[in-house]
């Protein structure tokens, strides 16, 4: 009587949680093998790695690598998949990861305390916290920036690191680049800290980029960009880290789609330029953590 009663009590807890034990147990992979979808978050104004363009479109960098992840995601499901993208922000892309909202999002700087809750590709790219002014400031160092009015964008990497190196600056929050190059540009702020590889690109777009200025020779930190993907998705990261370096060894061997994506937006007629042989020795650095990928011509 004992052992059927027990029995009962197992079988009505494996009715009541069963669905809600398999969702939560369900992989990347799996999940996307059952729904033919993969769902991104994200960012929608970091230039020139994932931003809606002139036309409404979401373009850019990581966008474009989400595309070959997509593809190496159908080569080994051997089914169609679609991608879902989610707009995130800063504050809220961790939480919507944890909570599974998200099986992927790029541009996400890698600090040792998101590495606890989340698993993160090998880097993508190589930022750091920088500030945006208008041409001609001389803010710069720590020291300039005592009592400064910085706007900051909530829960960054750069709103931490501005705090640490100058706690004496006044800070202003800001929701988005769009509302900070405004503020720098009317005064109401002495200057914006956000990511370099954002300021700069979004500086590069607006329609006067000469009358601000960003300092991107003197970051205050440095971090690799990435991709994360929820803790516990070992073969899906494994895709994820092959079709990044599977970019960079293919720019590296000149194949003409991994030069286009690259160039694209970091080229001589990209959004930002960047020297190629910067691109090459960073490419190489990331590839030679790894293995090199064989690239067929």
């Amino acid at each position: 009587m004992i052992k059927k009663t027990v029995l009962t009590v197992l079988m009505s807890l494996g009715l009541t949680l069963g669905f809600s034990l398999t969702s939560h147990a369900e992989t990347v992979l799996e999940r996307a093998a059952r729904t033919g979808t993969l769902t991104v978050g994200t960012l929608t104004e970091a230039v020139p790695l994932s931003y809606v363009n002139d036309q409404g479109q979401l373009v850019g960098y990581s966008v474009d690598l989400v595309n070959l992840i997509k593809a190496r995601v159908e080569e080994q499901l051997g089914r169609s998949i679609q991608i879902d993208f989610v707009t995130i922000t800063p504050e809220n892309v961790m939480v919507k990861m944890e909570e599974r909202e998200i099986d992927l999002a790029c541009n996400v700087g890698f600090t040792w305390n998101r590495d606890l809750f989340v698993d993160f590709s090998v880097p993508l790219a190589r930022s750091g916290t920088t500030l945006l002014l208008k041409s001609g400031s001389s803010l710069g160092s720590p020291e300039s920036l005592q009592g400064k009015r910085i706007g900051v964008l909530s829960k960054t990497i750069a709103e931490q690191v501005i705090k640490l190196v100058q706690p004496n600056a006044t800070f202003v929050s800001i929701s988005t680049l769009e509302e900070g190059f405004k503020a720098v540009a009317s005064g109401s702020i002495d200057a914006l800290a956000s990511d370099m590889i954002a300021l700069e690109g979004y500086r590069q777009t607006v329609s006067q980029p000469n009358a601000f200025m960003t300092t991107v020779n003197q970051p205050y930190n440095r971090e690799g960009i990435a991709c994360i993907v929820p803790e516990n998705n070992s073969k899906f990261l494994d895709i994820v880290n092959y079709s990044i370096i599977r970019l960079m060894q293919g720019y590296l061997d000149g194949e003409a789609s991994s030069v286009e994506i690259v160039n694209r937006w970091f080229g001589p007629q990209g959004i930002i330029t960047v020297d190629p042989k910067l691109i090459q020795d960073y490419f190489t650095e990331v590839v030679n953590s790894r293995e090199q990928i064989r690239i067929s011509k």
